[in-house]
């Protein structure tokens, strides 16, 4: 007998049966629809800028002829930044719906429980103290976001872990290392100050293919986990005791997404600095457009991908100066953060 799922649902099994799955046709038609815009952004991004293309001249610099002139400016200056801003907003929307999931809570995002500024942190030290590369900022990236990540997880554990109390204690460590981020980028060096706090605005200028193929090389050592416990995840947020009793080792499975999320933010963290409230907006967007009581990672990764990279182009043309994308997304991510604790002050 088929079973029910209340929502339009295909199954497809493969080998026989051995290996199947059940797809949201929702959710499915609108992570098509999120691509499809967000390979229209990127053509116009392609095709804008102080020196602009058509869409004939862009095509032929994709395929590498046309003139030289197009071709640098399309392939080597505009593709890496829109490549870049695809992959960070991805990788800051699925970091999102991991910690949203696991909090139970739509402000339980890296940005507002500390994890983003612990990543911050890690880097900062590594550049202003330790004079590191890019590889280096990734991992004091990673290590300050897991190190911030266990520091809250510990100070709010109390028989458990409850999302409202975790949210709190990251509210307040978030901003303590901000305080101590502003202490150190003070006492540096004037010319490295200067150049940590431009990073610290959350930028892709300046980012190359170099960034792109490191980015990649981290996403698939990130994402294929995180996809593997998305089952889980939504199994945990039906409560630990049912998560249990449906065979799932909830303190594994916890600690692991912990892991991943930060992992995830760190990536972006690294290369373009703190990049805030993508991870915020992005799954509760995507779970407003597909109608799901739960956050899924697909819808999540696609829409923050869409945000970022129409945050990038706004930041770049829609006013008379160049502006960071940290700063356009802080401005537009600050007036949704107001209108969801508005909302969730309400229910």
């Amino acid at each position: 007998m088929p079973i029910a799922f209340g929502r339009p649902v295909v199954t497809i099994r493969l080998w026989g049966g051995r290996v199947s799955c059940h797809l949201d046709l929702r959710a499915t038609s609108v992570s098509a629809a999120v691509l499809t815009l967000c390979l229209l952004v990127v053509a116009v991004s392609l095709m804008s800028g102080a020196y602009p293309a058509s869409m004939t001249e862009v095509a032929t610099a994709l395929l590498g002829r046309g003139e030289e002139m197009v071709m640098m400016i399309v392939r080597e200056w505009r593709l890496p930044r829109v490549l870049l801003a695809l992959l960070f907003g991805g990788a800051l929307g699925m970091s999102g719906a991991i910690f949203q999931s696991l909090t139970r809570n739509p402000l339980g995002s890296p940005d507002v429980i500390g994890f983003a500024a612990g990543s911050h942190t890690g880097a900062l030290v590594v550049i202003l103290l330790l004079s590191g590369g890019y590889y280096e900022t990734a991992l004091g990236a990673l290590v300050g976001g897991i190190v911030t990540a266990l520091a809250v997880y510990l100070l709010a554990f109390r028989r458990g872990v409850d999302g409202f109390r975790l949210i709190v204690v990251g509210i307040g460590v978030a901003a303590m290392l901000g305080a101590f981020n502003a202490w150190m980028i003070r006492k540096a060096d004037l010319q490295v100050a200067m150049s940590a706090a431009v990073w610290a605005a959350g930028s892709l200028d300046g980012l190359g293919f170099e960034q792109v193929m490191s980015t990649v090389v981290m996403l698939c050592l990130a994402v294929p986990p995180a996809l593997r416990l998305s089952r889980p995840m939504r199994q945990l947020e039906m409560g630990d005791d049912v998560a249990m009793a449906s065979g799932v080792a909830a303190g594994r499975v916890r600690l692991c997404l912990l892991i991943l999320g930060v992992a995830l933010t760190a990536i972006v963290t690294a290369a373009a600095g703190p990049i805030a409230f993508i991870a915020l907006a992005a799954p509760q967007i995507a779970r407003r457009l597909t109608r799901s009581a739960g956050l899924g990672l697909i819808t999540s990764a696609l829409t923050g991908a869409l945000l970022l990279v129409v945050a990038d182009w706004a930041a770049q043309h829609a006013f008379a100066v160049h502006l960071p994308v940290g700063v356009m997304t802080v401005s537009i991510g600050g007036l949704y953060f107001l209108w969801l604790i508005i909302r969730e002050g309400c229910k």
